[in-house]
C-alpha cells in the first residue's frame, strides 16, 4: 500500500505544480498578505482543490465525456469567468503593495476566491475529472484510499510550501516585484480563459 501512496503523491505533484490559477492565487496571496492570512487562505485553497480530486474520482470525468453538451457550457462559462478574473488581477495590479501587518484579505473574498479558482476553471475541472476518474478505474478498491491520501498529501505540502517560501523571503523583494508579477498573471489568466472561449467555439462549428 505504501507503493500505491507514493505513487499517488508523485502523480498529484506532477500535476499541481503546473503553473496554473491555484498556483498564481496562492502566490499572489502570500506576496500582499501578511503570513497567517496566507496560511488560511491556503487551507481555503487546500480544501476547494481537495473537493474537486474527490468529485473527479467519483466519476465526474464520465459524467462530462458521455455529454459534449457539459462540456461545452463548462468551457464557455468557465472560460468567461476566467477572462473577468485576469482583468482584475490587471486592473488592480497598480494597487496591490507586498503584504505587512496591516494587509488582510477578508476572509469572505478569500474563500470565495479559492473556489472560484478551483471549480471556474473549466480546463482544470476537465482535464482533473478525466484523468483522475481514469486513474481511479485502475485501482482496486482496496488502493483508492491510499491513493487518495497521497494526492491530498502531495497538495498540501504544494499550497503550503508556496506560501511559506514567498511570505518569508518577500520582503527581500523589490516593492514593484508585485506589480509585474500581477501584470504578468492578469495576462497569463486572460490569454488562458480567451483560449478556452475560442475552443468551446470551435466545438460549436
Amino acid at each position: 500500500m505504501l507503493s500505491v501512496y507514493l505513487r499517488g503523491m508523485l502523480i498529484s505533484i506532477a500535476l499541481v505544480s503546473s503553473i496554473g490559477m491555484q498556483n498564481l492565487f496562492v502566490f499572489n496571496s502570500a506576496m500582499s498578505n501578511r503570513l497567517s492570512r496566507a496560511l488560511l487562505i491556503a487551507v481555503f485553497v487546500w480544501l476547494a482543490d481537495t473537493t474537486l480530486t474527490v468529485v473527479a474520482f467519483l466519476g465526474m470525468g464520465a459524467i462530462i465525456t458521455h455529454y459534449q453538451w457539459l462540456k461545452l457550457v463548462i468551457l464557455l462559462v468557465g472560460g468567461g469567468i476566467v477572462v473577468w478574473m485576469g482583468w482584475g488581477i490587471l486592473r488592480s495590479a497598480n494597487a496591490t503593495t507586498i503584504g505587512n501587518d496591516d494587509t488582510v484579505m477578508p476572509l469572505k473574498e478569500a474563500f470565495t476566491g479559492a473556489w472560484v479558482v478551483a471549480f471556474a476553471n473549466p480546463q482544470a475541472i476537465i482535464d482533473t475529472s478525466v484523468s483522475f476518474g481514469a486513474m481511479r478505474s485502475t485501482l482496486t478498491n482496496g488502493e483508492v484510499l491510499p491513493f487518495l491520501l497521497g494526492i491530498l498529501t502531495s497538495t498540501v505540502l504544494w499550497f503550503f510550501g508556496i506560501t511559506l517560501v514567498i511570505g518569508t523571503l518577500k520582503n527581500r523583494l523589490p516593492r514593484r516585484f508585485l506589480l509585474w508579477v500581477n501584470i504578468i498573471s492578469g495576462a497569463i489568466v486572460m490569454v488562458y480563459g480567451a483560449t478556452l472561449v475560442v475552443h468551446a467555439v470551435l466545438l460549436i462549428i
